[in-house]
């Protein structure tokens, strides 16, 4: 990874996931009835794709939040000129809600689309995938569903993917709906939510990183 920073600010994320939703026609051709977003990074490109995907079906979509943990944590990690570095394990610190009145009853015949802010290495997103399949057949099998014949899809939108050679592949299936908003070479990514000092400052290094007014 090169050790350089791509600054990447709040109407870059804006702009790249607005272009993508039009780009791959994600409200008319996947068109995804549950988002689920990988904290703390997938947050906030949830939030903002799930605007744009309303504002052309006109339906808000629920977001369910699940916490898993790959970056090794290090002294001032991703500060100082320090960057985060892959782990080699993914740890579950959360995952999907059922049960419940405000709670998600049933993964069976929905359009999922899981959402994170980069494609690293691709442990993260592999360990989503295989995880929330086991949950999909667990439920095929308690209503008594054969398995994979629910109808239930999965897809994968990550801001950026860095282009690299990945650790893990995703099953065949849903690379077939793998949405990335844009690549990069694997470098350091700066997020504007990882910014702890001045974010004017953030955006004005973004601005240097791609020459250009954002």
């Amino acid at each position: 990874m090169s050790a350089s920073k791509l600054y990447i600010s709040y109407n870059q994320i804006h702009q790249l996931i607005d272009d993508a939703v039009k780009t791959y026609k994600l409200d008319t051709d996947f068109q995804p009835d549950l988002i689920i977003a990988i904290g703390g990074g997938g947050f906030i490109p949830a939030r903002i794709l799930r605007s744009f995907l309303k504002a052309q079906s006109g339906h808000n979509i629920p977001i369910q939040a699940i916490g898993l943990s790959l970056y090794e944590e290090l002294p001032n990690a991703g500060q100082n000129g320090v960057p985060e570095m892959p782990g080699v394990q993914v740890t579950k610190t959360q995952w999907l809600n059922f049960g419940g009145a405000d709670s998600l009853v049933s993964l069976l015949g929905r359009r999922i689309l899981i959402v994170d802010e980069v494609d690293d290495s691709r442990k993260t997103l592999v360990y989503a995938v295989a995880e929330l399949l086991k949950d999909i057949a667990q439920q095929e099998g308690e209503r008594g569903v054969e398995q994979g014949t629910s109808g239930t899809e999965i897809g994968v939108f990550v801001v950026y993917n860095k282009e690299k050679e990945k650790a893990e592949q995703l099953p065949d299936v849903v690379m077939q709906r793998y949405f990335a908003a844009a690549t990069t070479p694997d470098r350091w990514l700066a997020f504007p939510w990882d910014c702890t000092t001045d974010i004017k400052q953030h955006t004005e290094l973004a601005k240097q990183s791609f020459g250009t007014d954002i």
